[in-house]
């Protein structure tokens, strides 16, 4: 009977938390297709290939190899530890224990102990992790939005998260594997696993039915925390454990810094050099464009991806020039604010139905116009991302906006402007002049 409860308990809890799980994806995807269409189906090796490297192999981290093995260690720790919970569901939809070990045998017991050191090694790894943060200070993980408020405590919450499913996992194999030496009914013959015999000590001075308890709390503590975990990233920038993926099989395939140009722009120069080619009054009849973005919802599905993707490591804002003169501008902080602009959208449509317009905008709102004045356009923040996100992108469209929507540019740069309409150059020659300098 206690079975048959346990199995009640565990399918109503896992198909919950599923349904939950699915319904926030649902939500994210519905909101990162607010942003306008681009097509991003080319050449699909190169995208696989980028998926490989950049997504699972974390090409870009091993920059700076020492961090990047320890994140590698959590990441290939998250990924390969979590292969267990297939067994968990299933033990826990069946009411049987460890069911794949009579299939598999020894090769059970040595999966079983690769998955117990990957464990300890995360465990460590995560230790040292909060260290850095906490004591150590590491100025790209503590300055700026990352040292107050939710961003702070949501990076240290996933360590300690973490730390609490290493623990577990492998108490519960320690007093899984007493139980085994006790001949406990229902407890398969599994061990010995590596590390959790370390542990083992702990829990040989107590009775089977005591042992009993203490192995089921620890196996549905475990399994409350996966499921706990898997809902939790949709509030957590760890959200890129799973749309870093996605983001590098989208990633632009074009050169870096290429800037794509506006049709409608191009056919104006196009028409005003050969007028003949313009289209008549009637057909010339389109809906009116906005020039740039001045919205998150004038953003590519791209941009917005990205925003999502984002690990908010500070690479980005550790390498920007800008940055590192003491101006305001963050790349990170471009990342943030564009995602948090999107889920009030996102939020704001759920509650009314559709976008009722909330009096505030991406641009100036959430990133000032001194914030984008200061772009080089140096591709530095591009270059550092790991995940190959591109804040540049995000900044060239705003500042678009403010230039072609609202004419709002430095006085230097309406001179240039004005040159180059004038005179086909950013120089004030006119172009039969453009070559006087060699005369001499």
């Amino acid at each position: 009977m206690l079975t048959i409860i346990q199995q009640v308990v565990f399918v109503l809890l896992a198909g919950f938390s599923i349904w939950f799980f699915i319904k926030n994806m649902k939500r994210i995807r519905r909101n990162i297709f607010l942003g306008k269409k681009e097509e991003l189906n080319d050449d699909k090796p190169t995208r696989w290939r980028n998926v490989l490297l950049l997504a699972m192999g974390q090409k870009k981290m091993f920059k700076k190899p020492l961090v990047a093995v320890m994140h590698f260690i959590i990441y290939a720790g998250f990924i390969i530890i979590n292969i267990e919970i297939l067994e968990i569901i299933l033990d826990g939809i069946t009411g049987q224990h460890r069911m794949f070990a009579p299939f598999l045998g020894g090769f059970y017991t040595f999966l079983i102990n690769c998955f117990e050191i990957l464990a300890a090694l995360v465990l460590i790894v995560c230790v040292v992790f909060l260290i850095r943060r906490n004591i150590l200070k590491i100025p790209r993980l503590v300055t700026g939005q990352l040292s107050m408020g939710w961003p702070k405590m949501d990076g240290n919450l996933i360590l300690i998260l973490e730390i609490i499913l290493m623990g577990l996992f492998l108490k519960m194999n320690a007093a899984d594997t007493v139980l085994q030496a006790m001949d406990a009914p229902h407890y398969t013959q599994a061990g010995p696993f590596v590390v959790s015999s370390l542990l083992t000590g702990f829990f040989e001075s107590f009775s089977m039915n005591t042992l009993i308890f203490f192995e089921r709390t620890f196996w549905w503590l475990h399994i409350i925390g996966i499921f706990f975990f898997m809902n939790y990233l949709y509030y957590s920038k760890h959200l890129h454990i799973i749309l870093a993926f996605p983001n590098a099989f989208y990633s632009r395939l074009t050169s870096m810094g290429q800037m794509t140009n506006m049709t409608a722009i191009q056919n104006e120069i196009k028409y005003m050099m050969q007028p003949e080619l313009a289209p008549t009054a009637e057909a010339a009849q389109t809906e009116p464009q906005r020039f740039g973005a001045k919205d998150a919802t004038d953003l590519s599905w791209k941009s917005l991806l990205d925003a999502y993707a984002c690990t908010e490591c500070g690479r980005c804002t550790d390498a920007c020039p800008a940055n590192q003169t003491g101006k305001k501008l963050s790349p990170r902080k471009i990342m943030m604010d564009t995602r948090d602009r999107i889920q009030v959208i996102g939020e704001n449509i759920d509650k009314n139905g559709e976008f009722v317009d909330d009096g505030k905008t991406l641009l100036n709102d959430y990133i000032t116009v001194e914030e984008l004045r200061a772009c080089t356009t140096c591709n530095a923040c591009v270059e550092e991302c790991p995940v190959s996100i591109e804040p540049l992108s995000i900044i060239n469209e705003l500042r678009r906006y403010l230039v072609m929507e609202e004419s709002n540019s430095p006085t230097e740069w309406n001179l240039m402007f004005g040159n180059i309409e004038n005179n086909m150059a950013p120089w004030k020659f006119s172009p039969d002049d453009r070559d006087a300098w060699a005369n001499d």
